[in-house]
């Protein structure tokens, strides 16, 4: 998704990386121009779009580390706003391939709120539009 470069961040368990968030200023990433995720304002976000965790290591809260990490990971790099665009699945299962982008519970409980909803659809899924003031 981005233009230049992977940003992100790792999690590891010993040694072994297990899971990776993409975080980057969403003016370098393809939603910039998306058609089916809107920009809300002009402001500066940074955007996070992708949690994977490898499996055998998922069930295991990691995804929350992730997203903590890349919070942090934007916040240190300046940014004043941080987006999402997980799915609302209402607590129904999704499958896992579909999963990357994270669920509306998993950032709401990162301290994210819905500003939007979106045109995306994930696995029969609407996608929506989060945000954290960092």
């Amino acid at each position: 998704m981005l233009a230049e470069g992977p940003p992100g961040v790792l999690a590891y368990d010993g040694e072994e990386p297990v899971g990776w968030a993409a975080v980057a200023p969403r003016s370098k990433t393809t939603f910039a121009r998306s058609r089916t995720i809107p920009r809300v304002d002009d402001a500066d976000v940074w955007s996070v779009w992708c949690i994977r965790v490898k499996p055998g290591h998922r069930g295991n809260g990691i995804s929350h580390h992730l997203l903590a990490g890349a919070v942090n990971f934007a916040r240190d790099q300046g940014a004043s706003i941080l987006e999402g665009y997980p799915l609302e699945n209402m607590g129904k299962t999704i499958n896992t391939t579909m999963a990357y982008v994270g669920t509306k519970s998993l950032f709401e409980a990162a301290g994210f709120h819905q500003v939007a909803e979106t045109k995306s659809v994930l696995d029969g899924f609407p996608r929506v539009l989060m945000r954290l003031a960092l």
